[in-house]
């Protein structure tokens, strides 16, 4: 399988590493530098595109993507305002678009046990719940993209939580999301419910960023030769 990397920081080479041990080449290296190498007639090229850039330059990617006739998995955050559209241009010119806040299948079980547990406090009104999202301090964007699709779960489950907010305000109506900036920190997700009586705490820790790369590769193996709209959910068979 070619790949072609459509961001390549630290989490575009370390999907580099993880690809090329699993046999499959790497047909662009595509950074800021470079930008001209997702002309059509170049990534036209790459069966199958991984896209881990910036929330400003996601979208644009997603649409040479398309345009070019090549899958995308797209691991970007912060530019889900565009997500509509996106979904909509994928299904009307038939191409192929996977995308997931956090790829590690650590973090998509995690996901599974936060819309769970959100399940069971539906009716115990007595817990009140926030979460707490710890990353390195170049990440660019806060909250994390993992921290809203858990404050979206969230929400979808309990009734009496109407929208998240990152910061510090009262209101018994409001999910509040607490983002910290330190170094190392590859990312940390907490969800608690907390009680006059006890509190109820699901974490997941990343120790590096290689589940992230692995999970994006194994995403990547999947989505070739589909058409649609798929999240990890679908790759995971959850």
């Amino acid at each position: 399988m070619k790949i072609a990397l459509i961001g390549y920081g630290k989490m575009g080479k370390a999907i580099e590493t993880i690809a090329l041990a699993k046999g499959h080449s790497i047909s662009h290296r595509i950074g800021s530098q470079n930008p001209e190498l997702l002309e059509k007639a170049s990534l036209s090229t790459a069966d199958v595109a991984i896209e881990f850039s910036t929330p400003e330059t996601a979208f644009p990617h997603i649409l040479q993507c398309f345009e070019a006739n090549v899958p995308v998995v797209c691991g970007s955050t912060g530019w889900l305002d565009h997500l509509p559209q996106v979904k909509a241009l994928c299904l009307e010119k038939h191409q192929a678009f996977l995308y997931a806040s956090n790829f590690s299948i650590g973090v998509n079980i995690f996901f599974e046990l936060n819309q769970r547990l959100a399940e069971l406090m539906a009716h115990q009104h007595q817990y009140d719940v926030h979460l707490e999202e710890i990353h390195h301090t170049q990440k660019k964007d806060a909250p994390s993209g993992t921290a809203i699709s858990l404050a979206d779960q969230i929400l979808a489950k309990l009734a009496r939580k109407k929208t998240w907010i990152n910061e510090a305000r009262a209101g018994a109506d409001l999910l509040q999301i607490v983002s910290k900036r330190e170094d190392p920190t590859p990312g940390t997700h907490t969800v608690t419910y907390t009680s006059d009586i006890d509190d109820i705490t699901i974490t997941h820790t990343a120790h590096s960023r290689q589940g992230f790369a692995a999970g994006a590769v194994v995403a990547a193996e999947w989505l070739q030769g589909k058409k649609g709209i798929f999240t990890m959910k679908d790759v995971l068979d959850l």
